[in-house]
């Protein structure tokens, strides 16, 4: 029996052409493909046509799969020999668990592998005309989730530094949870006229970007409907959006990238 191995690998964060060259090959070549709910799933038709698909992806309310059992099969499929690709959207070590499925492999004795993945956290805002630093507005940004693991204590978000920090604050999986995050920073003294944006379905052709300032930008999400997946950005750099940076939503519909050159040339 060969020896298996696991790659965690980062989808990227929406459109299919931001996987890796890396990621990409490791995935035509898996014999078993663990995946998340939003890795672009055009990547699904890159698998081999024998290869195992397994969904585990979570809802907001839902989990196909708990964590353990994520784990369990990762290593399980792992253990008999297969080479078994984790696809995990954006990067796999963002707010994405990697860590954990790496320490269950190690703890197991199964060889793993971590493939770097273009983070929602940069290329989401990117592709709205955002960049997180520029000099004279940002020279830092921190990147910091909006759904934050039940009795975090320590290693949770610290609202008053980060009030306090300036430069550029992106908040990923937060759109439930923008009205509380953003009277925090404010109470913990942020201006409240801050400029912010929310993002919903970024890199995609259906994205859609809402500019308020920090105290509003919440009402904003909600008067528009916005759905996960979204994430917000606060800072002044927001401004460089309507400055003329923005690119990716004045593109005529027929440029937006409804296919992918990069899979087509499979």
């Amino acid at each position: 029996m060969r020896r298996g191995k696991v790659y965690l690998v980062g989808a990227g964060p929406g459109d299919p052409d931001l996987i890796t060259r890396k990621g990409l090959d490791l995935l035509r070549r898996a014999d078993v493909v663990v995946f998340d709910r939003l890795i672009p799933h055009a990547l699904l038709e890159e698998t081999r046509h024998d290869a195992e698909l397994i969904n585990a992806g979570k809802e907001p309310t839902r989990h196909r799969l708990a964590q353990a059992d994520i784990n369990a099969i990762i290593v399980d499929r792992a253990r008999a020999g297969k080479a078994v690709l984790r696809l995990k959207g954006g990067d796999p070590l963002v707010f994405g668990r990697g860590g954990e499925e790496a320490l269950a492999c190690r703890a197991q004795g199964i060889p793993f592998e971590i493939v770097p993945g273009v983070s929602s956290a940069f290329a989401v805002p990117a592709y709205a005309g955002i960049p997180l630093t520029q000099r004279h507005l940002s020279s830092a940004f921190t990147v910091l989730t909006g759904h934050e693991a039940p009795g975090s204590g320590a290693g949770g978000v610290n609202y008053e530094a980060l009030a306090r920090l300036g430069g550029t604050i992106v908040v990923l999986m937060g759109v439930k949870q923008l009205s509380s995050i953003t009277r925090r920073l404010i109470d913990h003294g942020l201006a409240a006229q801050t400029p912010a944006a929310v993002i919903e379905w970024g890199t995609l052709p259906r994205q859609r970007t809402f500019v308020a300032d920090l105290e509003t930008i919440a009402d904003k999400a909600r008067e528009q409907l916005v759905q996960p997946p979204a994430i917000a950005v606060i800072g002044e750099v927001v401004r460089l959006r309507e400055a003329g940076v923005a690119w990716y939503d004045i593109l005529p519909a027929e440029l937006l990238p409804t296919a992918s050159p990069v899979l087509a040339g499979k």
